[in-house]
This record gives structure tokens, C-alpha cells and sequence, in this order.
């Protein structure tokens, strides 16, 4: 976030003839503003977006998928603002201090703003994380996303919501996208979109903020007071997506603007493309025959990693 000259007028306040003072510059927007008219432009932001994508709309039932952090509580508080029906969803995922404190401050913030939030312990459903870690030859992070992903699924069919909303910033889709295209990982670029419909047993997923920056996001919740994990999870230390951030962080610094051009670019030039080799490709998706959730094989992933946690406590 570039710095403030001294005295710097809040934009949205000069046009309208007030005299109050800026308190941050959004250098990629050229927009000096007010404590809020950020506030208010961070939601419009959020409302544009939702409406661009055709996320969802204020008769759907939002599942927003909760972690404690500063972005899914800053995207939580804003969709409550904005009038949509949503409610949390938080994954114990049994990391220790971690997981204690940003379920805590889940808590506190759904209770805050009156809302529901749902949580599901990953210690009575399959087992914690770091014992998942120790049973399989993947990272963790790669491991905790699937599993994730599946109860997210999963229970917003059972409780039923219609969509599942994640705080995913522009950082993370930008990183995400650096990545991806580095390695020409074609699967998971022709799926890297805001919005993934619903088929085949998954229901729609949306991310509202992928035109915000986590700093813009991080400003939000201060702003609002929200207050948020603050410290990274334990498993991340280390993972190639946060060297994509600082590498994109520093080009941002000099160029403004650079993570947002790349990732709407991607968006308006290369998906299309993707996607119309995506319909030529499409996968077969099939019923899991353990659990009944949708899978690319005859046993889905959590479930063969159910039987192999389940093997492992047998032997011993």
C-alpha cells in the first residue's frame, strides 16, 4: 500500500466539497480515501464483483467458508452488510494452538454480527491434520485442501445452502495463477475462474473477493475492528505460493496494478479459450460408492484416506 502524502484530501470527500483527510492511497485505483469511503468502496467492490460473475443473488442461502483469518471474517462482515443471507462454516482442523485460536475468533465474530456458523471437527470425521500429514506422501497443504473442500461440500448440501463462498483475495488467485501457468498446469487453469457451477453432486462456489488485495482486505477488518488470526498456519511455512506473492508483491511495488492486469487479462483472454476446451474435454464424473459425493474414480480421495487412517489405527 503505497504512503500517504501529509494532508492528502480523501477523493470520494473533495468531490463533494468536505475537507476530510485520506487515510489510505490505492495506488492501481489512484483513489485517496477516508477511513469510510474505503469502507464503502471496499463493498461496492465486493457487490460489483458479485454481480459481474453472476455469483449468486439475495434469495440464495451462502454457505461463506470460515478460517479465522482476516479474509474470510473481512468477506463475511461485508456480505452481512450488504443484505445477502450468509452463514459461517469452520473446519476444526485440529492443529493445535492454531486451530483453538481462530476457532475462537470464528466464534466471537459469528456472534458478533448474529449470524450462524456451523463447524465440523476434522478430529471426529477422518483425523487431525497432523496426522494426516504423517499418513500420506503429499504436502499437508495440498492434503487439508481436499479434504476441505470435500465436507465444505458436503455439508452445505446437507444444512441446504446453495453456495459456498470463499475468501480467496487477489493475491491468492494471482499466486495461484503464477503458478499454474509457470508449470502450464492446464487441469487447474481451465477450472481457475471466480465461479464454479454447479454439477455433477458439487454445489457452486464463488469467490467475491478475487479483485481485492489482502491488504485491502487486511484494512477492512481494521477498519471494522474485526480482529483475526493473525499468524500463518503452521503447515504453509515453506510452501511455493507465498514465494509467488512476495515475487508478484515486489513487481506490484513498482508497477501498480501488475497482479490486477494479470489476473483480469487471464480472465477476458485465455479462460474463454480454456473453457471451450474444457466442454470438448469434459471429465465423467461419477458417484463415490463409499459416501455417495461426486468423484472422478469408483472411491473418492477423503474416502481411501478414511481407510487408510482407519487401517493404520488397526495395527495399532
Amino acid at each position: 500500500m503505497a504512503k500517504l502524502k501529509k494532508g492528502t484530501r480523501c477523493t470520494v470527500c473533495k468531490s463533494k466539497g468536505e475537507k476530510e483527510k485520506a487515510v489510505v492511497f490505492l495506488p492501481h485505483h489512484r483513489l485517496a480515501l477516508c477511513k469510510k469511503h474505503f469502507i464503502q468502496w471496499f463493498e461496492k467492490r465486493v457487490e460489483k464483483t458479485i454481480k459481474e460473475f453472476r455469483m449468486f443473488s439475495k434469495k440464495d442461502r451462502i454457505l461463506v467458508a470460515v478460517s479465522g483469518g482476516k479474509d474470510s471474517l473481512a468477506l463475511w462482515n461485508a456480505l452481512t452488510r450488504l443484505g445477502y443471507e450468509a452463514d459461517g462454516f469452520y473446519i476444526d482442523l485440529g492443529i493445535d494452538q492454531y486451530s483453538d485460536d481462530s476457532k475462537k475468533l470464528a466464534l466471537e465474530f459469528a456472534d458478533r454480527i448474529g449470524r450462524t456458523l456451523h463447524i465440523v471437527s476434522l478430529k471426529e470425521e477422518i483425523a487431525p491434520i497432523p496426522a494426516i500429514d504423517k499418513i500420506t506422501d503429499r504436502p499437508a497443504c495440498s492434503a487439508c485442501g481436499t479434504v476441505k473442500r470435500y465436507y465444505m461440500n458436503r455439508y452445505a448440501k446437507q444444512l441446504g445452502y446453495s453456495i459456498i463462498a470463499t475468501g480467496h483475495n487477489l493475491d491468492d488467485e494471482a499466486a495461484v495463477l503464477f503458478g499454474n501457468t509457470l508449470h502450464w498446469n492446464i487441469d487447474y487453469l481451465k477450472r481457475q475462474y471466480p465461479v464454479l457451477w454447479e454439477e455433477g453432486g458439487f454445489i457452486r462456489k464463488v469467490k467475491p473477493l478475487c479483485k481485492i488485495t489482502e491488504k485491502e482486505s487486511a484494512l477492512y477488518a481494521f477498519f471494522n475492528n474485526i480482529e483475526y488470526i493473525e499468524y500463518e498456519c503452521p503447515f504453509s511455512e515453506g510452501a511455493s505460493s507465498i514465494e509467488y506473492k512476495e515475487l508478484l508483491s515486489s513487481l506490484e511495488e513498482k508497477h501498480p496494478g501488475t497482479k490486477l492486469q494479470f489476473y483480469t487479462n487471464f480472465l477476458k483472454k485465455m479462460y474463454p479459450i480454456l473453457k471451450e476446451y474444457q466442454e470438448r474435454q469434459k471429465d465423467q464424473l461419477k458417484v463415490c460408492k463409499i459416501c455417495g459425493e461426486p468423484s472422478f474414480t469408483e472411491i473418492c480421495s477423503v474416502c481411501k484416506l478414511k481407510e487408510k487412517v482407519q487401517n493404520i489405527s488397526q495395527k495399532h
